[in-house]
């Protein structure tokens, strides 16, 4: 058995578990902040049987796209009296990080 621990952006998280839960997966979504833009994202857990992990990752690499975006950079610490003009910079942003773990024991109550 394995825990599959998928960190994806939130605008993914939705359609990710969607399409899960139609497959007959059971996901655990929590909601969790993280990276340098410092925006949402969703940490998505399923424990699957191991010759149902080749599916599970095939479903979140079909959910989940990276695409570009233009932020604006955090402000750097300044002195009182400068001023600071942020120019927006495009970032990827998406995608999945996925871990995957060993599992002794998993236990429904």
């Amino acid at each position: 058995m394995k825990l599959i621990i998928s960190i994806v952006n939130s605008d993914d998280a939705r359609p990710l578990v969607d399409q899960l839960l139609r497959k007959g997966h059971r996901a655990t979504v929590i909601s969790t902040t993280g990276g340098f833009l410092r925006e949402g994202n969703a940490t998505i857990l399923v424990v699957t049987e191991d010759e149902k992990v080749r599916e599970v990752l095939d479903t979140v690499r079909e959910n989940c796209h990276t695409r570009t975006q233009f932020v604006n950079p955090l402000p750097p610490v300044m002195e009182p009296g400068e001023l600071y003009m942020p120019t927006p910079v495009e970032v990827q942003v998406g995608g999945a990080t996925v871990f995957v773990v060993n599992v002794e024991q998993m236990a429904r109550f």
